[in-house]
């Protein structure tokens, strides 16, 4: 028999395998909720900048939805592609709002 590696994942007690806050938690950081609401452009360059692409990549369609699959992959969250792309559309600076969220709480 060959040696085989094993993937282990391991989270914090802080991290629980789910988004830090809901879509609907306006107020657990209204700086951030009034930048989503008022100038999200401005939000969503900073969502990319804070995940570590270049600011300008919300300007790629699709590149928000990547982020939020990739942030979720990256902090082993819960979920699907679907999901995310049904938050985007229906919800889309709420839904931004929680990703600047749970980044700056991954921070």
């Amino acid at each position: 028999m060959q040696p085989q590696v094993v993937q282990v994942y391991t989270t914090t007690t802080d991290s629980k395998g789910q988004w830090s806050s809901n879509i609907s938690d306006f107020f657990d950081d209204v700086g951030i909720c009034l930048c989503g609401a008022f100038v999200p452009c401005f939000l969503a360059c900073k969502v990319a900048s804070d995940y570590g692409e270049c600011c300008c990549l919300p300007v790629v369609g699709g590149a928000l939805l990547a982020m939020r699959t990739g942030i979720r992959e990256r902090h082993h969250i819960p979920g699907t592609i679907c999901n995310d792309c049904v938050c985007l559309t229906f919800c889309g600076p709420c839904t931004l709002c929680q990703m600047a969220r749970e980044l700056k709480e991954k921070k």
